[in-house]
């Protein structure tokens, strides 16, 4: 089955869906998703989309590094 990840989808939503998301967010800089409370709490109203904004990463950076975990990456420009 393939692994497909929503960038409109908040943060919530796709790690409940897939914890291993986590770990990739992580790799890209966001660190902060990792600290107690931050997915329940931040993760609740940000995506990636947002995310990539504040942290001034490109977002087809983050989703090349998607692809290159296996996943196939849906996101509206």
């Amino acid at each position: 089955m393939d692994k497909i990840i929503d960038f409109q989808k908040t943060v919530y939503e796709i790690c409940t869906e897939d914890p291993f998301v986590m770990e990739i967010m992580k790799e890209l800089g966001f660190d902060q998703i990792t600290k107690p409370g931050m997915l329940q709490t931040a993760g609740r109203v940000m995506t990636i989309a947002k995310g990539a904004r504040m942290r001034g990463i490109e977002l087809s950076d983050i989703a090349q590094t998607f692809e290159n975990h296996g996943y196939i990456v849906k996101q509206s420009i």
